[in-house]
């Protein structure tokens, strides 16, 4: 269940927010065609959305607590603490992440592609036909 101070509603809130974000830098590249639009939009969500485990030493000696967290944070506090392990983990996995959404990417351009160039046409009529002069009612589906 989600209480107060859970992990889960820790993640839920970040991937909430990280809705939001891709969202804004789907309209940020709105200069771009679709393609790159597409590739750049989901490389940045594969890096904000992989995971990468992490282990922290506790006060007591030996003593370790690991989890999960998002790897460009787990590559950040590696850099922070010049900790290489750590550091190599969230990078492989923010790399990883980077690749699986260009890939997403790719399929949602091709697949958009696919359907443009599969709608049935509509029929042209000539330009002198009276039905282009009369008023058309627009069309929702």
């Amino acid at each position: 269940m989600l209480f107060a101070d859970s992990m889960s509603l820790l993640w839920l809130s970040y991937y909430g927010l990280s809705l939001i974000v891709l969202v804004a830098v789907y309209f940020a590249f709105a200069f771009l065609p679709r393609l790159p639009r597409l590739v750049l939009t989901w490389c940045i969500g594969g890096a904000m959305w992989a995971p990468a485990p992490f282990r922290l030493p506790l006060i007591e000696e030996g003593e370790f607590y690991t989890g999960w967290a998002p790897s460009a944070m787990v590559a950040a506090v590696g850099v922070m603490e010049n900790n290489l392990a750590a550091l190599r983990n969230g990078l492989l996995c923010v790399l990883l992440g980077v690749l699986i959404g260009a890939a997403v990417g790719v399929a949602l351009w091709w697949r958009g592609r696919y359907k443009a160039t599969a709608a049935p046409q509509e029929e042209e009529h000539p330009a002198n036909d009276p039905d282009d002069t009369r008023r058309r009612e627009p069309v929702i589906g």
